[in-house]
């Protein structure tokens, strides 16, 4: 769990605290920070109560997005920081097209691995 600035959080265009995320999911917010502790989900401290939050493009129908497991895995070996990867999800890319966390929600995640694969060489 990292701080997050201004570039970064600009990036994301919505946010959800963990209960938020434990009551869309059906679990427990143990089992939403645990979940983060696994590396499966960023969550970052923002506002003004610096409380811990989650990009709402991470979940979608009632499920973490699939494939952002396996990208945060592979950017995290490539070195990425926590803000690193929410920079490289949310930057637009022209070759997708969309950002990197839309083409996971849109079940593209072959191309999102392709690329953060691409980016260790």
């Amino acid at each position: 769990m990292t701080e997050i600035d201004t570039k970064t959080d600009a990036l994301v265009p919505d946010w959800l605290y963990l209960p938020d995320i434990a009551e869309l999911l059906g679990v427990e917010v143990t089992r939403v920070r645990q979940l983060v502790r696994e590396g499966q989900l960023i969550a970052v401290r923002r506002g003004e109560n610096r409380a811990l939050q989650v990009p709402a493009a991470f979940i979608k129908d009632g499920k973490v997005v699939k494939g952002l497991s396996g990208t945060l895995t592979l950017l995290r070996d490539d070195g990425f920081t926590d803000e690193e990867m929410l920079e490289w999800l949310f930057t637009p890319d022209p070759s997708l097209p969309g950002t990197p966390a839309q083409a996971l929600a849109e079940n593209r995640g072959t191309e999102v691995k392709r690329r953060a694969q691409a980016l260790a060489v």
